[in-house]
């Protein structure tokens, strides 16, 4: 069990019906401080009302830091842009999961942990053809990733310490491995094995694009900008699909179902298809000459329509995720000779249109990650189907790392919210023959 951090910050005074109700204040070490209801229900009967929990502490944590207010993104006290510009995902997993960066010595062997867990269970082959040729990618990574509990029971008892690391670094191994045979069979192309010689970016990039009839050639240009949308997309706090994976495990469940459990949520569209959304956008804008025409319905607030892609819904200010992410799409762009590229022109000039123009600088409509990534992620080759699958596959680390600490968590309940019940009152059953 790990220690709080959390500390006494003075007292909130509750009046209800006329009677006063002392509830503790709590902080941490950044960010608003919370009052504490544990005791309000004993106490007073009451519940609290929070659709959304969009102002409710869940959890104490100590692993991401978010001030949506200031642009602030932090893994465990890391500025993101450090990260994205120095690190590299594996140590950032290493980052997550442990609290410190790793020593060269304790890297090495993460390294050796993880690429040695890349291969999965053959008979997963024969799961994968049981799917149908045009199922969705997400749909079979849903059924792939909770089917790993049947493969791998040596590491499903969540009270061993030791298994729940295995299964840890098993997911975080495995999750390249099943995203590409997801891909692979949506193409209908030969699954590929992971090599033990190639990097964790690296070697998806040839398990999603090789095939046998020819040599693939590691372009480290395109690696180091999908290994970087991977660092920006490790965790985010308590959002929704991590939020289902805390839940799912405060249930006592096995560590692959929790996660399949957070693929399930991130499916979602207003979760992890905001990449998709902001490319299918741009497709409907469709060339550079349209842009005025739709940047003029965006400021409509009579039309309904907004552009995707640009502000954020935690971020009040600029995602600070967002910069990394451009330098990463003109890298890939500059790289392929994409710049022409009908959909990517639009991009382009919309951006620039996005940071130049008053109305979007007053609203603080920046481009976000979510712009920049779908961008990038079509100029490398994946298909807006996939979109999801990888977010998934980077979002795993931090899903394991939430999972890994609510299990440590001395104060850790079962979920259970409530709610404000308004249906009927207590009614008598009427037999069907004298009902109206």
């Amino acid at each position: 069990m790990r220690e709080s951090n959390i500390k006494p910050a003075g007292s909130a005074t509750l009046t209800v019906k006329g009677k006063n109700y002392e509830l503790p204040v709590l902080s941490g070490t950044q960010g608003p401080d919370a009052v504490d209801i544990r005791k309000l229900y004993d106490q007073a009967d009451l519940f609290t009302y929070d659709p959304g929990f969009t102002s409710t502490c869940s959890t104490e944590s100590n692993i991401t830091f978010i001030d949506g207010d200031k642009g602030v993104l932090q893994y465990r006290g890391y500025p993101i842009a450090d990260l994205a510009e120095h690190s590299n995902f594996l140590e950032s997993c290493y980052l997550l999961l442990y609290g410190e960066l790793p020593t060269k010595t304790q890297m090495a062997a993460f390294e050796h942990s993880i690429t040695h867990h890349t291969m999965v269970h053959e008979q997963l082959a024969s799961f994968f053809r049981g799917f149908r040729r045009d199922a969705h990618p997400m749909a079979i990574m849903c059924g792939v990733v909770g089917a790993l509990s049947a493969f791998y029971h040596d590491s499903t008892d969540i009270t061993d310490k030791r298994q729940r690391e295995v299964a840890s670094h098993r997911l975080i191994a495995k999750m390249p491995t099943i995203a590409a045979m997801a891909f692979k069979y949506s193409v209908g192309q030969p699954f590929v094995y992971p090599r033990n010689d190639l990097g964790y970016t690296d070697n998806f990039m040839r398990m999603c694009f090789s095939v046998p009839a020819d040599d693939y050639k590691i372009n480290k240009v395109l690696s180091k900008a999908l290994d970087t949308i991977f660092i920006l997309h490790a965790d985010h706090e308590q959002n929704a699909s991590t939020s289902t994976v805390r839940l799912a495990g405060s249930s006592g469940a096995n560590p692959f179902a929790c996660i399949a459990a957070g693929i399930a949520c991130l499916w979602g569209p207003a979760h992890g298809g905001a990449n998709e959304a902001a490319l299918k956008m741009l497709e409907e804008i469709g060339t550079v000459d349209r842009i005025p025409e739709f940047v003029a319905k965006a400021k409509d607030k009579t039309s309904g329509f907004r552009l995707m892609g640009f502000g954020h819904r935690v971020y009040k200010n600029y995602d600070p995720r967002a910069k990394a992410m451009q330098i990463q799409a003109h890298a890939v762009l500059d790289e392929l000779g994409l710049h022409d590229d009908p959909l990517l022109k639009v991009a382009i000039e919309l951006e620039k249109v996005a940071l130049k123009d008053p109305y979007f600088i007053e609203k603080k409509l920046y481009p976000n990650i979510d712009f920049y990534s779908g961008i990038t992620l079509r100029a490398l080759g994946f298909p807006t189907s996939m979109f999801t699958v990888l977010f998934a596959l980077a979002r795993t680390v931090g899903w394991i790392a939430q999972w890994k600490e609510m299990l440590e968590d001395p104060h850790q309940k079962i979920g259970r919210p409530r709610q404000i019940y308004t249906g009927p009152t207590e009614r008598k059953y009427v037999a069907m023959g004298s009902r109206k």
